[in-house]
Protein backbone atom coordinates (compact mmCIF):
# COMPACT_ATOMS: atom_id res chain seq x y z
CA UNK A 1 0.00 0.00 0.00
CA UNK A 2 1.13 3.38 -0.92
CA UNK A 3 0.97 6.03 1.44
CA UNK A 4 -0.98 9.04 0.48
CA UNK A 5 -0.78 11.22 3.61
CA UNK A 6 -1.10 15.01 2.90
CA UNK A 7 2.16 16.63 3.16
CA UNK A 8 2.77 20.07 5.58
CA UNK A 9 2.98 23.08 4.44
CA UNK A 10 2.60 26.43 4.40
CA UNK A 11 1.90 27.47 8.31
CA UNK A 12 1.23 24.06 9.16
CA UNK A 13 4.58 23.46 7.57
CA UNK A 14 6.50 26.33 9.29
CA UNK A 15 5.37 25.38 12.87
CA UNK A 16 7.94 21.93 12.52
CA UNK A 17 10.73 23.75 11.21
CA UNK A 18 13.43 24.01 13.87
CA UNK A 19 16.00 26.40 14.70
CA UNK A 20 19.88 27.20 16.92
CA UNK A 21 17.34 26.71 20.32
CA UNK A 22 16.67 23.10 19.38
CA UNK A 23 17.97 19.84 19.80
CA UNK A 24 18.00 18.83 16.24
CA UNK A 25 20.45 21.88 15.42
CA UNK A 26 22.76 21.02 18.06
CA UNK A 27 23.13 17.13 17.87
CA UNK A 28 22.70 15.86 14.04
CA UNK A 29 26.28 17.82 12.47
CA UNK A 30 28.41 16.62 15.06
CA UNK A 31 31.39 15.64 12.77
CA UNK A 32 31.69 12.26 15.03
CA UNK A 33 28.52 10.75 13.52
CA UNK A 34 30.43 10.34 10.40
CA UNK A 35 31.74 7.35 11.91
CA UNK A 36 28.88 5.72 11.90
CA UNK A 37 27.42 6.71 8.40
CA UNK A 38 27.29 2.68 8.05
CA UNK A 39 24.55 2.36 10.53
CA UNK A 40 21.62 3.75 8.80
CA UNK A 41 22.13 2.75 5.46
CA UNK A 42 23.00 -0.55 6.34
CA UNK A 43 19.08 -0.34 8.53
CA UNK A 44 17.80 1.09 6.08
CA UNK A 45 18.58 -1.71 3.04
CA UNK A 46 17.77 -4.46 5.49
CA UNK A 47 14.26 -3.69 4.65
CA UNK A 48 13.35 -5.61 1.96
CA UNK A 49 11.51 -2.15 0.29
CA UNK A 50 14.26 -0.22 0.77
CA UNK A 51 16.82 -3.26 -0.90
CA UNK A 52 14.56 -3.21 -4.30
CA UNK A 53 14.82 0.08 -4.78
CA UNK A 54 18.57 0.22 -4.28
CA UNK A 55 18.85 -2.27 -6.77
CA UNK A 56 16.86 -0.85 -9.36
CA UNK A 57 17.85 2.46 -8.97
CA UNK A 58 21.18 3.73 -7.21
CA UNK A 59 24.60 3.70 -8.21
CA UNK A 60 26.18 3.08 -4.63
CA UNK A 61 29.37 0.50 -5.80
CA UNK A 62 29.91 3.52 -8.70
CA UNK A 63 29.87 6.36 -5.98
CA UNK A 64 29.60 5.28 -2.76
CA UNK A 65 31.26 8.39 -1.28
CA UNK A 66 28.74 10.93 -3.07
CA UNK A 67 25.56 8.55 -2.31
CA UNK A 68 26.58 9.71 1.56
CA UNK A 69 27.04 13.02 1.34
CA UNK A 70 23.72 13.56 -0.35
CA UNK A 71 22.64 11.82 2.86
CA UNK A 72 24.04 14.58 4.59
CA UNK A 73 22.86 17.00 2.40
CA UNK A 74 19.58 15.94 2.49
CA UNK A 75 19.83 16.08 6.68
CA UNK A 76 21.52 19.60 6.98
CA UNK A 77 19.08 20.94 4.69
CA UNK A 78 15.84 19.54 6.87
CA UNK A 79 17.38 20.54 10.06
CA UNK A 80 19.27 23.86 8.76
CA UNK A 81 17.80 24.96 5.77
CA UNK A 82 15.02 26.77 7.20
CA UNK A 83 11.77 27.37 4.38
CA UNK A 84 14.14 25.49 1.83
CA UNK A 85 13.42 22.41 4.07
CA UNK A 86 9.61 22.70 3.44
CA UNK A 87 10.67 22.69 -0.69
CA UNK A 88 12.74 20.16 -0.36
CA UNK A 89 11.08 17.76 1.62
CA UNK A 90 7.86 18.38 -1.19
CA UNK A 91 10.46 17.32 -4.11
CA UNK A 92 12.10 14.49 -2.40
CA UNK A 93 8.30 13.17 -1.88
CA UNK A 94 7.50 13.36 -5.25
CA UNK A 95 10.56 12.34 -6.52
CA UNK A 96 9.69 9.07 -4.74
CA UNK A 97 6.73 8.64 -6.48
CA UNK A 98 8.60 7.20 -9.84
CA UNK A 99 10.37 4.29 -7.94
CA UNK A 100 8.85 1.59 -8.01
CA UNK A 101 8.97 -2.14 -8.87
CA UNK A 102 9.09 -5.94 -7.95
CA UNK A 103 10.82 -7.29 -5.00
CA UNK A 104 13.18 -10.22 -5.21
CA UNK A 105 10.10 -12.41 -3.02
CA UNK A 106 8.12 -11.43 -6.15
CA UNK A 107 6.06 -8.89 -4.28
CA UNK A 108 5.40 -5.39 -5.99
CA UNK A 109 7.10 -2.46 -4.54
CA UNK A 110 6.53 1.35 -4.30
CA UNK A 111 9.18 3.66 -2.29
CA UNK A 112 5.93 5.54 -0.54
CA UNK A 113 5.43 2.29 1.40
CA UNK A 114 4.12 3.81 4.71
CA UNK A 115 6.10 1.34 6.49
CA UNK A 116 9.39 1.64 4.23
CA UNK A 117 9.06 5.23 3.99
CA UNK A 118 8.41 6.15 7.88
CA UNK A 119 12.11 3.20 8.05
CA UNK A 120 14.03 5.31 6.79
CA UNK A 121 13.24 8.24 8.48
CA UNK A 122 13.27 6.74 11.84
CA UNK A 123 16.96 5.20 10.55
CA UNK A 124 18.04 8.58 10.61
CA UNK A 125 16.54 9.48 13.69
CA UNK A 126 17.94 6.25 15.42
CA UNK A 127 21.46 6.76 14.23
CA UNK A 128 21.54 10.56 15.74
CA UNK A 129 21.25 8.98 19.31
CA UNK A 130 23.18 5.83 18.86
CA UNK A 131 25.93 7.89 17.23
CA UNK A 132 26.20 10.28 20.23
CA UNK A 133 26.04 6.97 22.42
CA UNK A 134 28.43 5.81 21.39
CA UNK A 135 30.79 8.77 19.71
CA UNK A 136 30.19 11.85 20.96
CA UNK A 137 27.83 12.93 24.34
CA UNK A 138 24.72 11.00 24.85
CA UNK A 139 21.95 12.46 25.12
CA UNK A 140 19.81 12.96 28.38
CA UNK A 141 16.30 11.66 29.26
CA UNK A 142 14.44 15.61 28.96
CA UNK A 143 16.94 15.62 25.62
CA UNK A 144 15.75 12.48 24.03
CA UNK A 145 12.45 13.35 24.24
CA UNK A 146 12.73 16.83 22.55
CA UNK A 147 14.79 15.33 19.74
CA UNK A 148 12.55 13.01 19.35
CA UNK A 149 9.69 15.07 18.85
CA UNK A 150 11.50 17.51 16.66
CA UNK A 151 12.91 15.31 13.97
CA UNK A 152 9.45 13.38 13.98
CA UNK A 153 7.61 16.73 13.08
CA UNK A 154 10.48 16.82 9.96
CA UNK A 155 9.24 13.51 8.99
CA UNK A 156 5.87 15.94 8.18
CA UNK A 157 8.14 17.80 5.65
CA UNK A 158 8.54 14.62 3.53
CA UNK A 159 5.24 13.44 4.04
CA UNK A 160 5.50 10.69 6.97
CA UNK A 161 2.57 10.79 8.71
CA UNK A 162 2.80 11.09 11.98
CA UNK A 163 0.80 8.05 12.91
CA UNK A 164 3.72 6.28 11.37
CA UNK A 165 6.03 6.78 14.50
CA UNK A 166 5.46 6.20 18.06
CA UNK A 167 3.99 9.31 20.16
CA UNK A 168 7.01 8.83 21.99
CA UNK A 169 10.78 8.19 22.43
CA UNK A 170 9.93 5.29 24.79
CA UNK A 171 7.55 4.20 21.81
CA UNK A 172 9.89 4.52 19.53
CA UNK A 173 12.12 1.95 21.24
CA UNK A 174 9.71 -0.53 20.87
CA UNK A 175 9.16 0.18 17.35
CA UNK A 176 12.68 0.44 16.32
CA UNK A 177 13.15 -3.06 18.07
CA UNK A 178 9.88 -4.87 16.86
CA UNK A 179 10.69 -3.48 13.10
CA UNK A 180 14.65 -4.54 13.26
CA UNK A 181 12.90 -7.93 14.71
CA UNK A 182 10.32 -8.78 12.25
CA UNK A 183 11.18 -6.69 9.38
CA UNK A 184 14.67 -6.52 8.53
CA UNK A 185 16.69 -9.82 6.56
CA UNK A 186 19.97 -9.89 5.31
CA UNK A 187 19.26 -8.59 1.80
CA UNK A 188 21.58 -8.30 -1.48
CA UNK A 189 22.27 -4.51 -0.62
CA UNK A 190 23.48 -5.72 2.61
CA UNK A 191 26.21 -7.30 0.98
CA UNK A 192 26.32 -4.88 -1.52
CA UNK A 193 27.29 -1.91 0.92
CA UNK A 194 29.64 -4.09 2.70
CA UNK A 195 31.38 -4.96 -0.12
CA UNK A 196 31.58 -1.41 -1.40
CA UNK A 197 32.89 -0.02 1.84
CA UNK A 198 35.61 -2.73 1.31
CA UNK A 199 36.64 -1.61 -2.13
CA UNK A 200 35.38 2.21 -2.53
CA UNK A 201 37.20 4.46 -4.98
CA UNK A 202 38.88 7.31 -3.61
CA UNK A 203 36.64 10.85 -2.41
CA UNK A 204 38.80 12.66 -4.56
CA UNK A 205 42.10 12.65 -6.70
CA UNK A 206 44.12 10.97 -4.48
CA UNK A 207 47.00 8.78 -6.50
CA UNK A 208 46.20 5.00 -6.17
CA UNK A 209 49.28 4.26 -3.77
CA UNK A 210 48.17 6.72 -1.11
CA UNK A 211 44.66 6.03 -1.49
CA UNK A 212 46.00 1.93 -0.77
CA UNK A 213 47.21 3.36 2.64
CA UNK A 214 44.51 5.85 3.63
CA UNK A 215 41.39 3.59 3.01
CA UNK A 216 42.55 0.82 4.87
CA UNK A 217 42.12 3.03 8.64
CA UNK A 218 39.51 5.02 6.78
CA UNK A 219 37.47 1.57 5.44
CA UNK A 220 38.38 -0.01 9.18
CA UNK A 221 36.67 3.34 10.95
CA UNK A 222 33.58 3.29 8.90
CA UNK A 223 33.23 -0.59 8.79
CA UNK A 224 33.81 -0.42 13.05
CA UNK A 225 31.43 2.37 13.54
CA UNK A 226 28.34 1.03 11.23
CA UNK A 227 28.32 -2.69 11.96
CA UNK A 228 29.22 -2.21 15.80
CA UNK A 229 26.00 -0.27 16.33
CA UNK A 230 23.82 -2.68 15.01
CA UNK A 231 24.25 -4.77 18.33
CA UNK A 232 24.60 -8.28 18.50
CA UNK A 233 20.97 -9.76 17.37
CA UNK A 234 20.92 -7.82 14.47
CA UNK A 235 24.35 -8.77 13.32
CA UNK A 236 23.47 -12.19 13.35
CA UNK A 237 20.22 -11.65 11.52
CA UNK A 238 21.91 -10.27 8.57
CA UNK A 239 24.63 -12.16 8.68
CA UNK A 240 27.42 -10.02 9.90
CA UNK A 241 30.35 -11.80 11.30
CA UNK A 242 31.77 -10.07 14.73
CA UNK A 243 34.93 -10.93 16.45
CA UNK A 244 36.49 -10.09 19.49
CA UNK A 245 38.61 -8.08 18.24
CA UNK A 246 36.43 -5.98 16.63
CA UNK A 247 34.35 -5.36 19.69
CA UNK A 248 38.06 -4.18 21.61
CA UNK A 249 38.07 -1.74 18.55
CA UNK A 250 34.98 -0.45 18.20
CA UNK A 251 35.14 0.33 21.77
CA UNK A 252 38.00 2.00 21.42
CA UNK A 253 37.24 4.12 18.36
CA UNK A 254 34.26 5.12 20.70
CA UNK A 255 36.48 5.92 23.42
CA UNK A 256 39.03 8.10 21.18
CA UNK A 257 36.04 10.06 19.87
CA UNK A 258 34.40 10.68 23.58
CA UNK A 259 37.55 12.00 24.90
CA UNK A 260 37.50 15.27 22.63
CA UNK A 261 34.53 16.36 23.60
CA UNK A 262 36.06 19.13 25.93
CA UNK A 263 38.37 19.99 22.87
CA UNK A 264 36.04 20.98 20.37
CA UNK A 265 34.07 24.19 20.70
CA UNK A 266 30.30 24.90 19.48
CA UNK A 267 31.39 25.34 16.04
CA UNK A 268 32.49 22.17 15.64
CA UNK A 269 29.95 20.17 17.15
CA UNK A 270 27.39 22.25 14.67
CA UNK A 271 28.58 21.70 11.26
CA UNK A 272 25.50 21.86 9.23
CA UNK A 273 25.19 24.93 8.49
CA UNK A 274 28.76 24.94 6.76
CA UNK A 275 27.59 21.96 5.22
CA UNK A 276 25.01 23.66 3.80
CA UNK A 277 27.22 26.56 2.61
CA UNK A 278 29.81 24.14 1.18
CA UNK A 279 27.82 22.25 -0.52
CA UNK A 280 25.14 24.85 -1.79
CA UNK A 281 25.57 24.06 -5.80
CA UNK A 282 25.83 20.51 -5.65
CA UNK A 283 22.49 20.45 -3.81
CA UNK A 284 21.15 23.15 -6.16
CA UNK A 285 22.07 20.27 -9.04
CA UNK A 286 20.89 17.22 -7.27
CA UNK A 287 17.77 15.49 -6.21
CA UNK A 288 16.08 18.28 -4.28
CA UNK A 289 17.62 21.26 -5.72
CA UNK A 290 16.87 20.13 -9.26
CA UNK A 291 17.50 16.66 -10.97
CA UNK A 292 19.10 13.72 -10.33
CA UNK A 293 18.93 10.38 -8.84
CA UNK A 294 18.36 10.15 -4.67
CA UNK A 295 19.46 6.59 -4.25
Amino acid sequence: MRSTGPLANGAEARKLLVGPDSVCWRTVSDPRLYLGMLYPLLLQVAHPTVDAGVRDFSDFERRPWQRLLRTLDYVSLLVYGGEQAIAAGVRLRRLHERFHGVRPDGRPYHALEPEAYAWVHATLLQSVVSGHRQFGKPLQTDELERFYEEYRGLGALIGVDRHELPDSWRGFGDYFSDLSQTALVPTASVRRVLNAVESAPPPLKIPGPLWAVLRMPARRALWLGGVGQLGPALRDRLEIEWSAADRREFALLGSAARAITPLMPGPLRVTGPAQLRLRQRAIARGPLGGSGAAA
